[in-house]
């Protein structure tokens, strides 16, 4: 597939993409040809195709790379080609952090419906997927970005809102294992308060029950039981206390995942990528009305960018504190949560409301109905040809480099 833009520079580029939907892109005169999508590069069989059609692909069109762009992420097997592709063809070799590559996805797909479409100086763009590598080393999965620009030329981005950071027990087994991201999400419940709602720390809400560490985790278990037997658990939440290979994320998947395995909708495993979130969806019905998102002012804090947190740890307290209501409704509540908890950081951060589409939603959960719709009906856009999930990321690595330079 092939796309044109306005924007037309004498360079080519290649971008390689992601790792979770393998897919690559190249930029020459002014046209992104996009290619297929070739599944999960783990897999074997799909990476070794993708490598073979990429090399085809470029010697079939007598491209040589000058420029090579991939994922932060160090461990992925697109990143850790991308090096030796750079020294063989002797291009530059540039690394696009995940999310940010979502935003300027979504970015592309507006120019590529609107060619004479004019980039505003101030751009704010949210993505919300799974899991992707941060700039300061946590995973990442639901943020919101400042693009500031002048004539078509990025000049700043910045980090200015994120989720809550949650734990993952375990790192990728925990998303594997929606129960563990549970197991931490409850802990916080169950814990007294802290001063500090970020890492791993205690919260800032308290949930009125027992708040020693044996009440805790009776507590906790009474949720866990159901995927792991008592000593399971005790390994699990003696994992948690000493922080033993454990990370700290704001992605909005590992949420809804947690929320799907809470509600009853999912298993503690998945079946395929989206699973839980696609049965939380599936479910879900009218929201309540009476949740109002608990956003934290991060003012005070010793943060570099961001300047709002929207607070996960409450959205699980009402959850627990109504588990006894209709489930299909707190599972549309919680998506609501989310979608209106991003929304009104973008009023806080002083977003100029008007009727030109300055705010992009893009990554995974923008596949999500009900977080899209929502967010559509307050004028963000949304793309329509590039795929919001990673397939679309290579697209995104180009747009963001020839925005850039």
């Amino acid at each position: 597939m092939e796309f044109k833009l306005p924007i037309k520079k004498d360079i080519s580029i290649l971008a390689l993409g992601a790792e979770s939907a393998g897919n690559f892109s190249a930029y020459i005169k002014g046209k992104i040809y996009f290619s297929e999508d070739f599944g999960d590069l783990l897999d074997d069989k799909n990476w070794h195709t993708f490598q073979k059609e990429v090399l085809l692909y470029l010697r079939n069109n007598h491209i040589i790379p000058e420029i090579i762009l991939a994922d932060l992420h160090p461990l992925f097997k697109t990143t850790s080609w991308s090096k030796t592709l750079s020294k063989k063809y002797k291009a530059q070799h540039i690394f696009v952090q995940h999310h940010i590559a979502h935003i300027f996805s979504s970015i592309g797909d507006k120019i590529i419906q609107d060619t004479k479409y004019k980039i505003p100086d101030t751009i704010y763009g949210i993505a919300c997927d799974g899991t992707g590598y941060g700039l300061d080393g946590n995973i990442w999965g639901g943020e919101i970005f400042k693009v500031e620009s002048i004539k078509y030329k990025v000049e700043s981005i910045k980090r200015i809102s994120h989720l809550e950071n949650q734990i993952l027990i375990g790192g990728d087994l925990a998303i594997k294992e929606p129960a563990r991201m549970l197991i931490s999400i409850l802990d916080k419940v169950f814990s007294s308060p802290s001063t500090s709602p970020l890492g791993r720390g205690r919260p800032v809400l308290r949930a009125g029950e027992g708040t020693n560490v044996k009440q805790r985790k009776k507590l906790i278990y009474s949720f866990a039981k159901k995927y792991y037997t008592q000593n399971q658990f005790e390994l699990l939440y003696n994992q948690l206390e000493q922080n033993f290979n454990c990370q700290n994320s704001s992605s909005t998947g590992r949420i809804l995942d947690a929320v799907s395995l809470l509600l009853g909708f999912c298993k503690n495993e998945r079946k395929y990528k989206h699973e839980p979130i696609d049965l939380l969806e599936k479910n879900s019905t009218i929201p309540y009305d009476c949740l109002i998102p608990k956003i934290v002012s991060t003012a005070n804090l010793d943060i570099e960018c961001p300047s709002y947190i929207l607070d996960t740890t409450y959205l699980f307290k009402y959850l627990i504190k109504n588990i006894h209501k209709d489930k299909k409704r707190l599972a549309a509540t919680a998506q609501i949560y989310i979608a209106e908890g991003l929304y009104e950081i973008l009023l806080k951060g002083q977003r100029t409301m008007n009727n030109e589409q300055q705010t992009f939603f893009a990554g995974g959960i923008a596949n999500n109905k009900i977080i899209s719709s929502y967010l559509e009906s307050k004028n963000i856009y949304t793309s329509k040809k590039v795929p919001r999930g990673d397939t679309g990321i290579s697209i995104g690595q180009i747009i963001y480099y020839l925005l850039l330079e």
